[in-house]
């Protein structure tokens, strides 16, 4: 008879994340092998578990089409060499696809049907642009169910800031530069590298290299600069590619375990799943969906936002995170938020970007034994959000002792 079981994410890796187009790193490279990739440097690392011991592959994709289509969790795992016996499917909940990729096989441990997971996902928006092999329904437009601008993120994110004027662009200018500033310093601390799995591509002068880190790095980048930047989305508006995630190419990939699993094989987990939430909002403004999406999971979990020591947050545009943050009166600046920096540095690979923010929260529990709890959100395309709240193993009760 099946018990119900604690979850617990057990490690995660990803690729470096690449520029999305011609000159990026990834254009001669194909997306199910950037997953596969992954994958395998997943499996060299957590050798303990036998592999015919997985009981799914949950892999995510928003452009699920070419090569990143064909029921990804299934091929990437033949790929990876993982035995035949072991299933696998795809998942789509476009930017959320990792998230929902970890939660549906957290899921599926919790309730006693599967002890080992690997959850993830991969997205080449070089190949594959958002919404390139997509026909949304007329009657969206024509009976005004949604706005035309709603498929446009960066039409919803100026949205957010005509909705909390006080938002400025200038919060959101100073809170991209930082994201950059964070991100940079984190690499040169090695807090990054650690979670890498190197990628060997073909240049395009047709020479092979090795990818090793992020590519769309700008440490360079200063408020001078920002303020020149052209606002895409609308003239004279305030969202900018400084405060915007740059299209990317990358993927990611986690392995999950029950509390039988964790025990049988000896294994250390980085974090213990506490409550998961997705929300809808209107997807005129898609970006404030983790705010309801965090307000279901702290009531799942019975914390409040007081209870978060760390924050990993989705930065697809600065705005988004800053009315996150204004709505649970937390500092733009906070260090509890994106220590490490972000998506509008690191780069947002749509699907792959869930686990990424969960890497991320995994490595600084380590670092953290004085945090009890971390959260992990994003929003989603077409008004979604959604929510993970972790518990650090590690955690002491201890306060940190002030340098």
């Amino acid at each position: 008879m099946a018990e119900l079981s604690d979850v617990y994410f057990v490690d995660g890796t990803r690729t470096p994340f690449g520029r999305a187009g011609e000159k990026g790193m990834y254009w001669n490279t194909r997306a199910d092998d950037l997953v596969v990739k992954a994958m395998k440097g997943l499996i060299e690392r957590n050798a303990e578990i036998p592999k015919d011991r997985i009981d799914d592959v949950a892999i995510a994709a928003t452009s699920q089409t070419g090569d990143q289509g064909l029921t990804l969790g299934r091929t990437a795992a033949i790929l990876a060499g993982l035995p035949q016996t072991v299933p696998g499917l795809a998942v789509e909940r476009m930017c959320a696809g990792a998230m929902t990729s970890v939660t549906t096989m957290a899921a599926s441990i919790g309730v006693g049907m599967y002890d080992v997971a690997i959850a993830g996902g991969v997205e080449h928006m070089g190949r594959h642009p958002i919404g390139s092999n997509s026909d949304p329904n007329p009657r969206f437009v024509a009976e005004r169910i949604v706005d035309s601008g709603a498929l446009n993120m960066g039409v919803t994110a100026e949205r957010i800031h005509d909705r909390f004027p006080h938002l400025t662009k200038e919060r959101a200018d100073r809170y991209g530069m930082l994201s950059q500033h964070k991100l940079q310093a984190a690499y040169e601390a090695g807090k990054i590298q650690p979670d890498l799995v190197p990628v060997a591509v073909i240049g395009p002068d047709g020479q092979w290299g090795l990818a090793t880190e992020d590519e769309g790095r700008r440490p360079e980048t200063t408020m001078e600069g920002l303020a020149t930047l052209k606002t895409p989305f609308r003239p004279h508006g305030r969202v900018t590619a400084g405060t915007s995630s740059p299209l990317t190419d990358g993927a990611t990939v986690s392995l999950l375990a029950s509390g039988a699993a964790v025990k049988e094989f000896g294994l250390a987990p980085k974090m213990k799943l506490v409550s998961f939430a997705f929300a809808g909002v209107e997807p005129e403004i898609m970006g404030i969906g983790p705010i309801p999406s965090t307000e279901k999971a702290l009531a799942k979990a019975g914390l409040t936002i007081d209870d978060i020591g760390l924050f990993e947050l989705n930065e697809a545009f600065a705005i988004q995170v800053l009315s996150l943050l204004d709505h649970f009166g937390i500092a733009d600046d906070d260090p509890r938020v994106n220590p490490w920096g972000g998506a509008i540095a690191v780069g947002h690979p749509l699907a792959a970007s869930g686990v990424r923010l969960m890497i991320q929260l995994a490595a600084q529990f380590a670092e953290h034994p004085e945090v009890h709890y971390g959260l992990t959100a994003m929003c989603v395309g077409l008004g979604q959000g959604g929510t993970v709240i972790w518990e650090n193993p590690h955690y002491t009760g201890k306060k940190k002792k002030q340098k």
